[in-house]
């Protein structure tokens, strides 16, 4: 990852203006694996020659969409996967009061006052915060009550173009992920089932609270640092979504291709691409693959019958 003081330059020439250009998207068009693959790993290193196996391997049943090689890369990633992919809202969302969330945390727990955001900003950060959570709400509704592929990928090239309105989504996720840990570690305290990766999440000498897990981690997502792999398992249980994580560099292994959180998966997962568990970009099924399903399924229907 590139060091804070070089994020924080980028993101004061952006802000609060963020006026880069009409064309420039913080999510590429579709791009084909197997000639992406071909340009960016050329050679004949033991490197190279894994990942390009890992791309081949994949190749046939999905395109790239690549991702703005920031600190907030896996957020933006999930993000547009989950605008671009989502059939109905999950139950969180039909909560009315959502927006209050963070005035609520804040008077339990006063946690807020350690927020940072990647831009300047009037409001306190509590409002601030019910901004991000109402944008959320409304951009999930509107992707969800799109009509057709086209709208919603109109919707999509809209919000992920590096204008503030992407940023405070992505801050209202980690917002999800910091109400969603304080959830669970108050669950472990009673002594209640919660998921197998609250264990690790929290015995981090770092990260022995939501407390610290904020101040040590949280916080600087999308200034100094990324989100390691137990956090993306947060993210994915508090979005209500699985994670599907393709592993470049661990091909030929058991954990080529791994679920966040890896104990509740579901039938369509938010399918994601990386070659170091640092950057991530988004995956989605080829046409040629889509058309594959299709004769499968009529094969099987006429065997059935």
């Amino acid at each position: 990852y590139r060091g804070e003081e070089e994020i924080q330059k980028e993101l004061c020439a952006l802000f609060p203006s963020a006026a880069v250009g009409e064309t420039q998207s913080s999510v590429s068009a579709a791009e084909d694996l197997q000639t992406y693959s071909e340009r960016e790993w050329k050679g004949n290193t033991t490197k190279s020659l894994l990942i390009r196996k890992g791309y081949e391997a994949i190749a046939s049943e999905f395109n790239l969409r690549k991702v703005r090689g920031d600190n907030y890369c896996a957020l933006r990633a999930v993000l547009f996967q989950v605008l671009s992919q989502s059939k109905q809202l999950p139950a969180w969302l039909h909560d009315s009061d959502i927006s209050k969330w963070p005035k609520e945390m804040h008077s339990d727990q006063d946690f807020i006052t350690e927020w940072q955001f990647p831009f300047e900003t009037s409001k306190s950060k509590v409002q601030h915060l019910e901004q991000c959570l109402e944008l959320l709400t409304n951009k999930w509704q509107e992707a969800v009550q799109s009509k057709s592929l086209e709208e919603r990928e109109r919707m999509c090239q809209q919000v992920f173009r590096g204008h503030d309105e992407e940023y405070e989504l992505l801050e209202a996720l980690k917002f999800l992920m910091l109400r969603t840990a304080v959830q669970l570690h108050s669950d472990m305290e009673k002594g209640s089932d919660v998921p197998e990766f609250c264990w690790l999440l929290f015995a981090r000498d770092s990260s022995k609270c939501p407390k610290t897990f904020l101040t040590n981690h949280l916080r600087h997502v999308g200034f100094s640092g990324g989100l390691e792999q137990v956090e993306m398992c947060l993210l994915g249980y508090s979005l209500q979504e699985t994670i599907r994580v393709v592993r470049l560099y661990k091909c030929d292994t058991e954990e080529f291709i791994t679920y966040y959180p890896n104990d509740h998966k579901n039938a369509s997962p938010l399918c994601l691409l990386t070659e170091d568990d640092r950057h991530y970009n988004v995956l989605f099924m080829s046409f040629r693959w889509f058309q594959y399903l299709l004769v499968l399924s009529s094969v099987v229907i006429i065997l059935i019958v």
